[in-house]
């Protein structure tokens, strides 16, 4: 390849501050960066609330399908995007990927590209504008997309997990409490949504009898949880861990912003992941694990069970869930999951690769053509 047909040079990374969607596009990107030299950069978009944020996100937003430069860059003026102070991650015009995750960032992600006249990509389907004003659209086979021609389906989330990287994080992270046994597992903890509860009568019932399990074994338990485990959750599972000679680290995220799930899957011979988090699970596999799907409480009334019926929910989750077990990237542990079984080999990995990412910036540079 010729320099002068590299293309993107440059990748913009439009965040809006959730951790979990920079991780999927900034995933995206840096398989861009190993595989084109294009250089990576964030840019945190406006944080808009209330009536403005409905206005710019909600309605006049739906005019930047059609919009053109000069209309795109009154929008991003109006809606609070500060052209100065990102002027270097905006030079490279035609040369530049601006890419986003969620619905949040995707009216920026989609003006910034046509007022500069690069390209966009969205990750998730962004509520109002949809997937087809966008250059590239990565959504999730789960999500049951419309076919389109600017559209690549994946199983699970693209994220930010690459393997070879992921030793050196353990090494500086776990440094101080090493060594570790022979045996480490790994405990990722997501939260409640619309489809799933985790309580702290669950977190009793469940992480006991596996800190008993662990202990059996002789191994370490490594956890984190997720923003959306919250306080009382959070408070439960500092409850049932205390004292257990087990585990080895425990990092709660309504505590702490720090992310250590790298460092963990690092270290890991075995990962659980609560069936709430497509992203973690993801995340899990991607590292070469099987992972050990824990069944969580799930939301009940009338609302919950239309949309299952029709397919969504937590039907579609399932189905999900089932691909990937087909795969192997995925054990699900059931509702009783008996935690001796699934600890009792040495390690828990699959040969099968996955890394959605990878393949999502392969299709886009296999779609590219000289903008």
């Amino acid at each position: 390849m010729t320099e002068k047909n590299i293309w993107p040079k440059s990748v913009v990374v439009l965040s809006d501050g959730i951790r979990g969607h920079k991780h999927q596009s900034l995933g995206i990107a840096r398989w861009l960066e190993r595989l084109c030299g294009a250089t990576v950069c964030e840019v945190e978009v406006p944080h808009l609330l209330g009536l403005k944020r409905f206005c710019r996100l909600k309605l006049t937003a739906r005019r930047l399908a059609s919009a053109s430069s000069e209309e795109a860059r009154r929008w991003l003026s109006a809606s609070g995007f500060a052209f100065e102070t990102h002027a270097d991650a905006l030079s490279g015009g035609a040369e530049t990927l601006f890419i986003s995750t969620g619905s949040s960032a995707a009216p920026f992600c989609l003006a910034l590209a046509r007022n500069s006249g690069g390209r966009s990509a969205v990750v998730m389907t962004p509520s109002v504008l949809g997937t087809q004003p966008f250059d590239f659209a990565i959504v999730p086979e789960h999500d049951r997309p419309a076919p389109a021609d600017n559209l690549l389906m994946t199983l699970g989330a693209p994220n930010h997990i690459y393997r070879p990287e992921l030793q050196a994080a353990s090494a500086e992270l776990f440094a101080p409490l090493m060594p570790f046994p022979q045996r480490v597992v790994v405990l990722l903890l997501g939260g409640g949504d619309a489809n799933y509860e985790l309580t702290a009568s669950w977190v009793h019932d469940v992480l006991a009898p596996l800190s008993k399990a662990v202990e059996k074994q002789g191994a370490a338990l490594l956890v984190t949880t997720s923003r959306r485990t919250g306080k009382e959750a959070d408070s439960a599972v500092e409850s049932v861990l205390a004292g257990s000679p087990a585990v080895r680290y425990l990092l709660l995220a309504s505590r702490s912003a720090e992310n250590p799930i790298p460092a963990m899957l690092g270290t890991a011979t075995h990962v659980l992941v609560t069936e709430d988090s497509v992203s973690m699970v993801s995340e899990a596999a991607t590292a070469g694990f099987r992972v050990g799907l824990i069944r969580v409480g799930r939301r009940q009334g009338p609302l919950v069970k239309l949309r299952n019926i029709l397919g969504g929910g937590t039907a579609r989750f399932d189905a999900l869930f089932d691909a990937m077990a087909e795969r192997g990237l995925v054990e699900d542990l059931g509702a009783n999951p008996d935690f001796d079984a699934f600890l009792a080999p040495a390690e828990r990995r699959t040969d099968t690769p996955f890394n959605e990412a990878k393949r999502a910036a392969e299709w886009i540079l296999s779609r590219r053509e000289n903008p």
